[in-house]
């Protein structure tokens, strides 16, 4: 029996579908632990394939290769290097399984199977999955391991059945994405987990992003006495070697590693940062190209992007109109001169005009209106999809939460792209992470130090500029008041007769609800984003097209 124990936690970034640079990367990661003498490494939720694999995981076919890689890497354990806790999809007895093994002496010598399957927000695990019995401690070197997959953590049987059945620390592989109202729920479900069963406990979050999901890292380990010795960082891959010892109480992390998480708006943009380079990376874009307006949300997606990618894979545009402003001209190459970026001009009058004629027979006898705004969108639209097409950029779209719950956008036109990094930040976080940014740089950061966009980008009135003396608030209530009441719609779900009782107008309560429901159609024609709230458009918040449901009283 051991008293003492070296455990690296591979707090790694893999690509779904990628078992092969899955593998690659696990061999990297325990190549590293052996050089600084790991005993056992850990890898995070469903590692071989990538997490969430969705219906990936019911083509026979990808479940084999996942099964064989498994069996791979147990063989490379006959090398005498350090056991694997690695993490992947396994098939018995015609179920499928979200399982975890221990690979050791060139076998698996343990299964676990995950015991409390979500099924709700961006997870349906019950779709896919059958959930596994509730699980013993695995043996490893004379310690029983308690190991519980992810969601199993967020409920007390899991970890009160190991801690009857004998194991004397818990180990977690997570895949937990990000939302910015999650806060510590995770580190106080662990708490409470080592509150009812007093084992130091560890939790291994995946890092990176996957289509709208990023998973922000931040693992950490919590001593039976309820202290935090572990705290890695997050939005980053990381490998650390934790060291255990068994004293009376039990065992006990001696490691000290703490890594300050950040500000709630540090997070928020980092968020954006990584989720768009994974998505662009992952897809082998060669950058991207989006419009560059003079306001605030292009100004903040391309600084983003530069970001994410640097400055020499984003590529900006301006399309003029005769409605664009001199100052949003200036603020847009400001803008570009501070990110360093390219920025052409091209101008959409000619296409404007070309349009007036092709419609004009059509349109003869009718007054202009929206028809006419949005030809000017969707011409810009089309531009910007004709570079892509021709150099192979992807087109980021700009849009922001509060318009895409109203449909304060052009389908076809500013939704038109492959990614959208604001899809979930209501317009009012979007001025807040453009104050942030230009006040703050952080090191993995490819964009400048200092100002990444014009002070009047962000002091300005907001304005789409598609008609002569055009604002925002002509048509929507302020921002702060939309917000308020898109947030108490959206996010909680509360009713007319609450949201009148906090103070908001009626008429314009009912108003808003009307058009977040009529634009549904949009929405589901839009571009990913990266997701940020507790509720995002797509995979969280799934309502009809078709709904005839009005709660106005």
């Amino acid at each position: 029996m051991t008293d003492k124990l070296k455990i690296a936690l591979a707090q790694a970034n893999p690509k779904l579908g990628d078992i092969e640079g899955n593998i690659a990367l696990a061999k990297e990661f325990r190549s590293e632990a052996e050089a600084e003498g790991a005993e056992l490494v850990v890898f995070p939720e469903l590692f071989i394939c990538g997490y969430p694999p969705e219906d990936l995981v019911l083509k026979p076919s990808f479940i084999t290769a996942c099964e064989k890689a498994m069996q791979d890497l147990a063989e490379l354990t006959l090398d005498g290097g350090p056991a694997m806790l690695m993490t992947g999809p396994l098939s018995e007895n015609g179920k499928l399984y979200n399982a975890v093994c221990l690979l050791e002496d060139g076998k698996v010598s343990a299964t676990r199977y995950k015991n409390k399957l979500p099924n709700y927000g961006v997870f349906d695990e019950v779709r896919v999955f059958e959930p596994g019995p509730l699980p013993g401690p695995i043996p490893f070197k004379g310690v029983r391991l308690g190991v519980m997959i992810c969601e199993d953590m967020w409920f007390p049987d899991v970890a009160e059945c190991l801690k009857e059945t004998g194991a004397e620390m818990l180990i977690v592989p997570n895949g937990s994405p990000f939302d910015h109202e999650k806060g510590d729920a995770r580190l106080n479900y662990a708490v409470e987990r080592v509150m009812e069963t007093e084992l130091p406990l560890v939790y291994l979050n995946q890092i990176g992003g996957q289509d709208e999901l990023v998973f922000d890292g931040g693992s950490f380990v919590l001593n039976g006495d309820k202290s935090l010795p572990v705290q890695m960082p997050c939005w980053k891959e990381d490998l650390l070697i934790t060291e255990w010892e068994r004293g009376a109480d039990g065992w006990a992390c001696t490691t000290n590693e703490l890594k300050d998480p950040g500000s709630a708006m540090s997070r928020i943009y980092n968020v954006m940062v990584l989720g768009l380079r994974d998505y662009v990376e992952k897809n082998r874009f060669p950058g991207v190209v989006l419009g560059l307006s003079g306001g605030i949300d292009s100004a903040l997606s391309a600084a983003v992007a530069v970001d994410a990618l640097g400055a020499d894979r984003v590529h900006c545009v301006m399309m003029p109109s005769r409605y664009t402003s001199e100052e949003s001209l200036d603020d847009a190459r400001l803008c570009a001169e501070y990110l360093g970026v390219k920025l052409d001009t091209v101008p959409i009058e000619p296409a404007v005009e070309a349009y007036n004629g092709m419609l004009g027979d059509l349109f003869a006898g009718t007054n202009q209106d929206i028809t006419e705004e949005n030809i000017q969108s969707r011409i810009r639209g089309v531009t910007l999809m004709a570079l892509s097409n021709k150099f192979g950029k992807m087109v980021l779209t700009t849009g922001n939460k509060s318009e895409m719950s109203v449909g304060y956008a052009t389908i076809y036109g500013d939704m038109c792209g492959g990614y959208s990094v604001l899809k979930d930040l209501y317009k009012t976080l979007c001025f807040e992470a453009s104050e942030w940014r230009n006040n703050n740089f952080e090191s993995h950061f490819k964009g400048p130090d200092g100002l990444v966009m014009p002070k009047n980008v962000i002091v300005k009135p907001p304005t789409a500029e598609l008609r002569e003396d055009q604002k925002d608030e002509d048509s929507l209530p302020p921002y702060e008041v939309l917000d308020a009441i898109l947030h108490a719609l959206v996010e909680d779900e509360k009713s007319y007769a609450e949201i009148v009782a906090e103070g908001f107008d009626g008429p314009t309560v009912t108003r808003i609800q009307n058009l977040l429901y009529i634009a549904e159609y949009k929405r589901r024609q839009a571009p990913p984003g990266v997701k940020i709230s507790t509720r995002n458009f797509g995979r969280d918040r799934r309502y009809p097209i078709t709904n005839g449901f009005r709660d106005n009283r």
